[in-house]
């Protein structure tokens, strides 16, 4: 039987042994680790990136949604004075004084044997500025409307020319006291009030009578 001798086999495990280095092997690994690294490096670089232009576009975005959220602010501001100014004018409207109702009263309230010479109204306003609405970052901070007081004052001047002057002058100040539009529309305390005294005087034909004043009080009405 024929012997086979391998010439090369020395050389053939020199090189499996060479192959089987383990710096070799450290050297492979190492590269093949480097490059995966740099590879999610480079990833990491591009996500970045891309992250960075989708923050670009968000901030853009919610500047013009700030721009909008502004000027609706804003705009709430301007609605909110609108409503305040058109209460103030339907209160306005439902509690002015009106001189018609006034006269029509007062030719219900008489005494026999007195006079109306003559009547006066004052009417005083008395003015508290406001403070505008502020609107900051988040919300509309409303101020505080202006207000004016009305005060209206009644003077009435009339004369007693009964049998007795002056003796009829509280029953005047009762009748107006007691009509129905004075009870409800004056002040419920010092409604009527006898302005000074009775002046005795005489008149042309020679009588005496009695002049006097008669004050009624409205209340105070803030618009």
């Amino acid at each position: 039987m024929p012997i086979k001798i391998n010439l090369l086999a020395e050389a053939q495990a020199a090189e499996e042994l060479r192959r089987r280095d383990p710096v070799k092997r450290a050297i492979f690994f190492g590269a093949a680790l480097v490059v995966v690294m740099l590879f999610w490096a480079g990833m990491g670089q591009i996500n970045t990136s891309l992250a960075n232009e989708r923050l670009t576009g968000v901030q853009t975005a919610i500047e013009a949604h700030n721009d909008e959220y502004t000027n609706v602010l804003a705009h709430l501001g301007q609605i909110a004075e609108a409503n305040r100014k058109l209460d103030a004018l339907q209160k306005l409207q439902a509690s002015r004084f009106l001189q018609g109702n006034l006269l029509n009263a007062l030719q219900q309230a008489t005494v026999q044997g007195v006079q109306l010479m003559r009547m006066r109204v004052e009417q005083s306003y008395f003015i508290t500025e406001g403070t505008p609405s502020q609107t900051n970052d988040v919300r509309v901070i409303p101020g505080r409307p202006g207000t004016s007081r009305e005060r209206v004052i009644l003077f009435l001047d009339a004369r007693d020319s009964s049998a007795s002057p002056g003796d009829q002058v509280n029953s005047f100040k009762a009748a107006i006291a007691g009509q129905s539009y004075f009870k409800t529309m004056l002040d419920k305390t010092n409604s009527v009030e006898l302005v000074g005294l009775p002046s005795l005087q005489t008149d042309p034909d020679g009588k005496t009578v009695a002049l006097f004043t008669v004050q009624c009080n409205f209340p105070d009405q803030i618009r």
